[in-house]
């Protein structure tokens, strides 16, 4: 070990172990693994100016190989890292002699793809819970749409417009509480608010068969049976608890995996994502069925299945550690209204991070309008029936898992403004073929399923970027703010498309979301060369 001079000089640029080290050792240095060093975001006074310079942000293009060391040695990353370093820096007046230069090992080579983040309990723990939390998400829907079809549905009536008043019910708490909800989340334990709002959308699903049974001999209220109305009420809540549990979710990431890993656990999130889209619509009513004949004596088999599943998530996140430390006792947190204001403070000053989520927006409008597109496909294609379009959007779904699956692996050799760009001209070109193969089976499955991975392409760099550059305390708000703007991309578009493609055609339709799509990446590509 190297011994000090009496004119040593103090290190400013190695973070050290220990404030009470030796003063002839040289101490290995520590690296956290969440790149929690960046600089916390301050509420500013009130006499700051609005046109305030962009706090500095970490580059995701190059990551050095020493930001996701903590990850080798299975260590949660906490986020508090960087401060200690700091106070042992400037509490230890460590030297080395100039006079001996010391050779420093080259550090290794930092793993990539999903076995280091496989390898990580709580990555996945976290991502067990969201396959069991994931589909019963999906399967909900199926449940919602057998319920009214076996209670309520008189025959001859066709079921689109009981099944139209729950999306509704679905949607409202979508658009109005996201902010909100991301608000409280960074008030709150992230695992708590994962484990209660799974519990409590399992134990609301498991109580309907009590709840249909007592109420199916009332009277009608406002011309509804009382049955259709508690799932109208079931339905609410469930997806005001979503607003609460998806922003959690999203800000828990990054304090498990560290920095150099998002990447990697983002696509194999969307993997899992897109997998239970096509599994829940695909198997979801046989799945149902199957649960109603082994419980048929008692006619819950269905809640059972979709009930038990978001339970079966919630005890799984029980043994979640994240890391976090608990707000003291005494800690006064400031109105939620002035949350949700610094929220959209921060997205104005970061304009990677409002950039980012820009892209995700037009992404989710994509393929919003697409859902609604895919129905008029699937009618102008000879081989296919209207009602078969999900075969469209399911061959969407294998893309983007398929892309995220490749990325996952592969990624960290780009930068993500250089893969948002190439997945936005991917997605131009896909969308501009549409417009040419409007009645061919074959040619259309293809440029659907290139759309798909050429989305997860630009869709995961993007989350990505909004995880590692956001500061642990204003995740939840960010991501709040996030999941608002999405539910609404998705909402205007299920309007709007229908009606476009009436008055322009589908061509044109088509040719417009293709320039959409280039416009984003190549505005996201001109403000990250900024």
């Amino acid at each position: 070990m190297m011994r000090l001079s009496d004119s040593d000089f103090k290190i400013q640029h190695s973070p050290l172990k220990h404030a009470n080290q030796p003063a002839n050792e040289v101490s290995q240095p520590r690296h956290p693994g969440n790149g929690s060093n960046q600089t916390p975001y301050r509420r500013p006074s009130a006499d700051r100016s609005n046109g305030s310079k962009e706090p500095a942000a970490h580059r995701l293009d190059k990551m050095p190989a020493s930001e996701t060391a903590s990850q080798k040695t299975g260590e949660p990353a906490n986020g508090h890292g960087a401060a200690d370093e700091r106070e042992n820096i400037e509490a230890t007046p460590q030297a080395v002699s100039p006079s001996t230069p010391e050779t420093l090992e080259p550090a290794e080579p930092e793993e990539t793809g999903f076995r280091p983040i496989l390898r990580n309990r709580n990555f996945v723990t976290m991502w067990s819970g969201q396959i069991f939390s994931q589909l019963a998400d999906k399967v909900y829907l199926v449940l919602m749409i057998a319920l009214i079809a076996s209670r309520f549905q008189a025959s001859g009536q066709t079921i689109s417009s009981w099944v139209s008043a729950i999306m509704i019910a679905f949607t409202i708490p979508a658009v109005l509480l996201g902010s909100l909800a991301g608000a409280f989340v960074d008030r709150w334990p992230k695992k708590i608010v994962m484990v209660i709002t799974n519990l409590l959308r399992g134990a609301i699903v498991l109580a309907l068969p009590v709840q249909l049974w007592v109420v199916q001999d009332w009277a009608p209220v406002a011309g509804l049976p009382v049955g259709f109305c508690i799932l109208l009420a079931a339905t609410f809540l469930v997806s005001t608890l979503t607003q609460f549990f998806a922003p959690a979710e999203q800000a828990a990431l990054p304090l498990i995996v560290g920095r150099g890993q998002l990447l990697a656990a983002n696509s194999l999130y969307t993997t899992t994502m897109m997998a239970s889209v096509i599994i829940g619509f695909a198997v979801g009513e046989p799945l149902l069925a199957l649960a109603d004949t082994l419980f048929g004596h008692l006619e819950i088999g269905k809640e059972l299945v979709v009930g038990g599943s978001y339970c079966i998530a919630g005890l799984l996140l029980l043994v979640l550690k994240t890391g976090e430390k608990s707000m003291p006792a005494d800690h006064e947190s400031p109105h939620v209204w002035e949350d949700i204001r610094d929220g959209l403070r921060y997205l104005r000053e970061n304009r990677r991070v409002r950039n980012a989520m820009i892209q995700l927006v037009i992404l989710f409008s994509i393929f919003a309008a697409l859902a609604v597109l895919a129905v008029r496909l699937a009618e102008l294609i000879p081989a296919m029936k209207a009602s078969q379009f999900g075969f469209l959007l399911a061959a969407g779904g294998v893309g983007m898992g398929a892309g995220a699956a490749i990325l996952g692996h592969g990624g960290q050799r780009f930068s993500h403004s250089q893969m948002s760009l190439a997945g936005s001209m991917g997605m131009a070109a896909s969308l501009a073929g549409l417009s040419v193969f409007t009645q061919q089976l074959w040619p259309t499955l293809l440029l659907i399923t290139l759309l798909g991975a050429f989305a997860a392409v630009v869709g995961v760099p993007m989350q990505t970027t909004i995880q590692a550059e956001t500061p642990e305390e204003m995740r939840g708000k960010v991501f709040g703010l996030q999941n608002n703007g999405i539910n609404i991309a998705l909402t205007l578009p299920l309007a709007l498309a229908g009606v476009a493609e009436t008055f322009f055609g589908l061509k044109v339709v088509f040719l417009g979301l293709a320039a959409l799509a280039l416009a984003g990446g190549v505005l996201t590509w001109y403000i990250s060369r900024k």
